[in-house]
């Protein structure tokens, strides 16, 4: 019931045969798809990171657990804005990334998005992208389709030794903005799972501070990901922990949310400036 939605009035015109609309019945949904790849069908799931919530059910336990080959297009990950709390994609990376043979990946920007879809197509098992409502960045569209390898994360931009930002998903644009006022190194990880164990473990040799950056509760989120690496690696520094807050965000744009939440540029600058400065923290939103 969201072919509008999910931007599939063309693809359900161009292919009626390979289009499935289940209605509002995401447990079904997950389900279907599962049967289809026990008969050797490659199915696409289009979904709301929200609704997905309501089919975790049938995620683990007739997809994950057999580690059929299904993908699901996450639509409205992160921030979403006007369509309120029951809308917002903001729990999907904590509930994703500790499900057994899933593949979590947050794409940067447009083409980016288009590139992971297309890798978890070729991954022979369950695959999920997340990406946020509304426009990306502008980035180019590469015509040519070109898998992503598996937990490959991308250095994007080499600065100081003093801080390593670790960007997840659609917060890259504004991450590299406050990067080149602080001279900071940017990563844009790419892959929440598997992770880049290498990457994390190289970052944090060469920088005196990180920060992760994610569009998602850091409540058991990708930085909380890096932290556990870190902790597995022995590795002691300080970290920075940038995220959606422990609470449900009312409505507003998906600007006027990520402000509110110290996720735009200029409160991400200060959060950052006052860490490595080591002031006492603060908090940029409020309940």
């Amino acid at each position: 019931a969201m072919r509008e939605g999910s931007g599939l009035v063309e693809f359900s015109k161009l292919f009626p045969k390979r289009y499935f609309d289940v209605g509002i019945a995401e447990q079904h949904a997950v389900t279907l798809a599962a049967g289809m790849a026990c008969e050797g069908v490659k199915p696409v799931v289009a979904i709301y990171s929200s609704f997905l919530q309501r089919a975790y059910d049938q995620l683990i336990h007739d997809v994950a657990i057999q580690n059929l080959d299904v993908l699901f297009a996450i639509d409205r990950g992160g921030v979403v804005g006007p369509d309120g709390a029951t809308h917002a994609g903001n729990l999907d990376i904590s509930f994703l990334r500790c499900v057994p043979n899933m593949t979590v990946m947050a794409p940067a920007d447009e083409n980016e998005c288009r590139q992971m879809l297309y890798t978890g197509y070729q991954h022979p098992g369950p695959a999920t992208v997340r990406y946020p409502r509304g426009k990306g960045p502008g980035s180019a569209i590469l015509p040519k389709m070109q898998a992503i390898p598996l937990g490959q994360a991308k250095l994007t931009r080499k600065g100081a030794k003093e801080i390593a930002i670790l960007s997840f998903g659609a917060l890259l644009d504004q991450v590299s903005q406050v990067a080149e006022s602080l001279d900071a190194t940017v990563v844009n990880m790419r892959f929440i799972k598997p992770i880049d164990r290498n990457m994390i473990q190289k970052m944090a040799i060469k920088h005196s501070h990180i920060v992760t950056v994610e569009d998602n509760v850091i409540q058991g989120g990708a930085g909380s990901f890096v932290n556990e690496v870190l902790h597995e690696l022995k590795i002691q520094i300080p970290v920075l922990n940038l995220g959606l807050p422990d609470h449900f965000q009312d409505h507003g744009s998906r600007e006027e949310l990520l402000e509110e939440a110290g996720l735009s540029a200029d409160k991400m600058r200060q959060q950052i400036s006052d860490f490595v400065e080591n002031k006492p923290s603060k908090k940029i939103y409020s309940i």
